[in-house]
C-alpha cells in the first residue's frame, strides 16, 4: 500500500523518531483535531471514537479554528493553534465557516472594526501556510456492486483561485485591454472601475508538481490494491488555447516517465457530462483550482452526496484531512448529520499514516451502514448522527475481532511445532 504522503514527493520530517511514509512505531499517532464550526464538532465527537475500535493507538490535542475564532479575536487560526499543528503529526478538520467581507466585518468585536482586519478562510490559510499543492477526493460508488472508484485531485495553489482577483482592472493591464480594442473587443475604452478581473496563474513547476501526483496515485492508487491506471487532466484548451497549450506541454513532458500509464486531456464540460454518465471511465482526474472544485464537488454527488465525501490535502510541509460537507449552520446542534464523510476522512488520514488494515476496515463498515436501512435525513431516512456513528464504529470493532481471531489461529500450529 503506498502512503499518499509518499506522492508529494518532498517530504517533511516533523519528528525524528518518525520518518514521513512510515507509520509511528510504538508511539500513539498524535493528532491535532480542529473540530472547528457547526456540525464539524457533532461528526467529530461522534467518530473519533472508531481509532480505539479500529485499535490505532492515537494521541488527539484539540484546538480551536473558524468562525468563532474570528468572532472573539478577529483571527480564524489564531496562535496557539498553528503550535499545536506543528506539534503533531497530522492534523484532521471537522468543518469551517466562511462568510462575505461584509458580513466578517460587521461579526466582530466594536473594538476590531474598521481596521482594515482581512478575513482569510482557515482552509486557505492551512493550503497555504503549509504548501499543501494537492486536494485529494476519492469517488466510490456506496450502492451495491461497487461499479465505479475514481480520484479527483485538485492544484490547490495556482489556478483562478492563486488570489490575483481585483476589483477594479489594475492600470498595469491597460495596454493590454487597449491592443484587445485595436483586434475588435471592446474593452479599451471601459472605465477601470466599472470592471473586474480575474486571473487563471499556471507556472511549469506548480502543473509539474500536480500532474507527477496525478500520474504517482494512478500508478499505486494508495486508496485501493489495484491501479487507477489512467489520469486525465480537465481543462478548456479549445478556449483556453494558450493556457491550455501550455499545460499539454508539461504534461506530455511528465507522461514521458510513465509510460504504464495511460493519459488524456479533455474538456472540463465534457468530463462533467461523463462523470454523471459513466464514472467508471475514469482512473484519476486532475485540474487546476477551480476546476478541480467544481469537478471534486459532482463527484460527491455522484457518490451519494456530501456526506459521504472525504478529502485529503496533501503537501511538502504537511497534511491536514477534512470532510468536504462545510459546517451546515442550519443542521447544527440537530444530532442529524451524515457522519460517514468524517469516518471515510479517518480512513484517509489512516492510510496516511500507514495504518492500512484500520483504515480499509472503517471504509468497509461506513459502505455497509450506508446500504443498510440506518439512514441521515441526506439519505432520506430518521436515523440520527449518533445511531450511525455507532454501527460503523461496531461494525469497526467486530471487523477488529475477527481478523485477531484469524491471526491467533494461524500462529497456534506454529507454535505446536516448536520443540520443547
Amino acid at each position: 500500500m503506498t502512503n499518499i504522503h509518499d506522492l508529494a514527493r518532498q517530504r517533511p520530517e516533523p519528528h525524528p523518531e518518525q520518518r514521513p511514509g512510515e507509520t509511528t512505531g510504538n508511539r500513539p499517532l498524535r493528532i491535532c483535531v480542529l473540530p472547528g464550526d457547526g456540525i464539524g464538532s457533532e461528526v467529530t465527537a461522534a467518530a473519533t471514537p472508531v481509532f480505539e475500535a479500529a485499535g490505532v493507538p492515537v494521541d488527539l490535542s484539540y484546538g480551536e479554528i473558524g468562525w468563532k475564532c474570528w468572532v472573539a479575536e478577529g483571527d480564524t487560526v489564531p496562535p496557539e493553534t498553528w503550535a499545536k499543528i506543528a506539534a503533531t503529526d497530522v492534523t484532521l478538520l471537522g468543518a469551517i465557516t466562511s462568510k462575505p467581507l461584509k458580513e466578517a466585518e460587521a461579526a466582530l468585536p466594536a473594538h476590531l472594526r474598521g481596521h482594515d482586519r482581512p478575513f482569510v478562510s482557515p482552509v486557505i490559510q492551512l493550503r497555504q501556510r503549509l504548501n499543501l499543492f494537492a486536494n485529494v477526493r476519492p469517488v466510490t460508488d456506496i450502492h451495491e456492486g461497487g461499479r465505479f472508484a475514481f480520484t479527483v485531485i485538485r492544484e490547490n495553489t495556482e489556478g483562478l483561485y492563486a488570489g490575483l482577483d481585483f476589483g477594479a482592472i489594475p492600470a498595469e493591464f491597460e495596454p493590454l485591454l487597449r491592443a484587445r480594442e485595436a483586434a475588435g473587443a471592446p474593452w479599451g475604452t471601459v472605465d477601470r472601475q466599472d470592471a473586474t478581473m480575474a486571473v487563471r496563474l499556471q507556472t511549469r513547476a506548480g502543473l509539474e508538481r500536480i500532474l507527477r501526483f496525478a500520474f504517482d496515485h494512478a500508478r499505486h492508487n494508495a486508496f485501493g490494491p489495484e491501479s487507477l491506471g489512467k489520469v486525465t487532466w480537465a481543462d478548456k484548451p479549445n478556449v483556453l488555447r494558450r493556457s491550455g497549450a501550455f499545460a499539454r506541454e508539461v504534461m506530455e513532458g511528465v507522461a514521458r516517465d510513465y509510460p504504464d500509464i495511460e493519459w488524456t486531456i479533455e474538456n472540463i464540460d465534457a468530463i462533467a457530462l461523463w462523470m454523471v454518465r459513466r464514472p467508471e471511465r475514469f482512473g484519476v482526474i486532475v485540474a487546476e483550482n477551480m476546476f478541480g472544485d467544481i469537478l471534486s464537488d459532482l463527484g460527491a454527488g455522484i457518490m451519494g452526496g456530501l456526506g459521504f465525501a472525504p478529502s485529503a490535502n496533501i503537501g511538502r510541509d504537511g497534511a491536514y484531512f477534512e470532510p468536504v460537507h462545510g459546517s451546515a449552520p442550519a443542521h447544527a446542534g440537530h444530532n442529524r448529520a451524515n457522519p460517514g464523510a468524517m469516518f471515510l476522512t479517518i480512513a484517509l488520514l489512516l492510510d496516511h499514516t500507514g495504518h492500512a488494515s484500520a483504515a480499509a476496515g472503517i471504509r468497509d463498515a461506513v459502505m455497509k451502514v450506508a446500504r443498510s436501512r440506518l439512514r441521515t435525513y441526506d439519505q432520506g431516512g430518521d436515523a440520527t448522527t449518533s445511531q450511525v456513528a455507532d454501527a460503523i464504529i461496531a461494525h469497526v470493532a467486530q471487523r477488529r475481532d475477527a481478523f485477531a481471531g484469524e491471526r491467533t489461529e494461524t500462529r497456534a500450529p506454529a507454535r505446536a511445532r516448536v520443540p520443547s
